[in-house]
């Protein structure tokens, strides 16, 4: 029986912190528990922020940080959990982005931490004190840590761009009806 180091113990403690944070703000979204508004007040937000459909976006969040935050936690299939989270969470840093880095003033300081640290369990793996090490790390193989970051980020990189145009042309919009009032 081997014992195990203190990398493992910072691992498990790094994965039970991020992923249990996680999984609650996903909870949030798909539940309403802890306070969240769940499935339609939450798709209501996204709507609200540029992310369309807003009920598939708040869904698609939800089970990405609920899920990838659970999985997480466990030390399973960490190459996929941590890659779910950190789009999740580049999503939500695109919206706090405007308003700067520290999350008192409404930035995005938040989402981009637990975004890191969740890249970073999917990078250094779970430790053997995780489900992946005790089922072999049938799901957290050296090669699926480049391919689930690389989907994850062309797939965060298209529904970011498409929010970013939509909010764009909104604004182009409010602007246009504010010139055109100004004209009058």
């Amino acid at each position: 029986m081997s014992c195990y180091d203190r990398r493992d113990l910072g691992l498990l403690l790094l994965r039970l912190g991020t992923g249990g944070v996680l999984a609650a703000h996903g909870a949030q979204k798909l539940f309403g528990w802890f306070g969240g508004h769940g499935l339609e007040g939450t798709g209501q937000f996204m709507e609200s922020v540029g992310y369309a459909p807003g009920r598939a976006s708040a869904t698609a969040a939800g089970l990405a940080e609920a899920g990838g935050g659970a999985l997480l936690a466990l030390g399973l299939a960490t190459p996929a959990a941590g890659a779910a989270a950190a789009g999740a969470m580049a999503g939500a840093s695109a919206v706090h982005a405007p308003s700067g880095f520290f999350a008192q003033e409404g930035g995005y300081e938040h989402a981009a931490s637990l975004g890191l640290a969740a890249t970073g369990l999917a990078i250094a793996g779970p430790g053997r004190l995780s489900l992946d090490h005790a089922l072999g790390h049938v799901f957290d193989r050296g090669w699926m840590v480049p391919l689930a970051l690389g989907v994850t980020a062309a797939a965060t990189a298209v529904v970011i761009g498409a929010r970013n145009q939509r909010v764009r042309a909104k604004v182009e919009g409010e602007q246009e009806v504010l010139f055109e009032e100004f004209e009058e």
